[in-house]
């Protein structure tokens, strides 16, 4: 999963970052609610773990603006606060879920995947690009009738493409997407990738689906004369 941590504790960040990471996720953090705001709205993240008493602007405020400017990505709020009316007044305002401090983290972990499970169940689960078909749930790609094997890097570079269909999706915007906002990725890397996942998706005698815009990125469509 690619998930947002909206914390102001940095050795809570770290260990929640190194953690999720070691547990094969890509965990980004944020110190404030405004820069939380700011990557919530225009990146996209599998589940915000967010805290609630955060500088700048609360956990409250900031799940309450998501809502309000129709950010729909699952919120987990993960805080000190245990009373009932906190829990219910998270909740009211567009929490998933509520875990309170301290915490177990394989509890953490678990309540995190059920969260997206909720939330994929809650749309369509297959995506489809011309005969390119997504499975999010089981994360099966066929195209045609042909199952195709991919690794996770390339699956997630394939989901992302996927979901902005028909729109140039940038080279810096895949490469966080995938791997991360702290991690130093060569845009080379991400061509090597590419060129593995066009082999397996774009095989010879099918119409072209992954093309590259130069300069910018990289777009999936699949309408006739693509």
């Amino acid at each position: 999963m690619n998930l947002l941590i909206v914390e102001d504790e940095t050795r809570m960040a770290d260990l929640l970052r190194k953690g999720l990471n070691e547990e094969g996720h890509r965990a980004t953090c944020a110190p404030d609610g405004v820069q939380g705001l700011e990557l919530a709205k225009h990146y996209d993240f599998d589940v915000i773990i967010l805290d609630l008493m955060l500088p700048k602007l609360s956990g409250y405020e900031l799940a309450k603006r998501l809502r309000a400017e129709k950010v729909n990505t699952p919120i987990l709020m993960l805080t000190a606060r245990d009373s009932v009316p906190d829990i219910v007044r998270g909740l009211d305002l567009g929490a998933d879920d509520y875990m309170t401090k301290p915490f177990s983290f394989d509890e953490l972990v678990a309540r995190l995947r059920a969260v997206k499970r909720r939330a994929v169940a809650a749309e369509d689960t297959c995506l489809r690009v011309g005969d390119l078909l997504l499975d999010l749930a089981s994360r099966e790609v066929i195209r045609g009738e042909q199952r195709i094997s991919l690794t996770r890097t390339e699956y997630s570079l394939l989901e992302r493409l996927v979901y902005r269909a028909g729109k140039v999706v940038s080279r810096r915007a895949l490469i966080e997407a995938v791997w991360g906002f702290d991690r130093e990725i060569e845009e080379n890397t991400l061509d090597a990738f590419m060129h593995l996942l066009r082999v397996k998706i774009d095989p010879p005698g099918r119409r072209k689906l992954i093309h590259t815009v130069r300069g910018v990125g990289y777009m999936i469509r699949g309408e006739i004369g693509s």
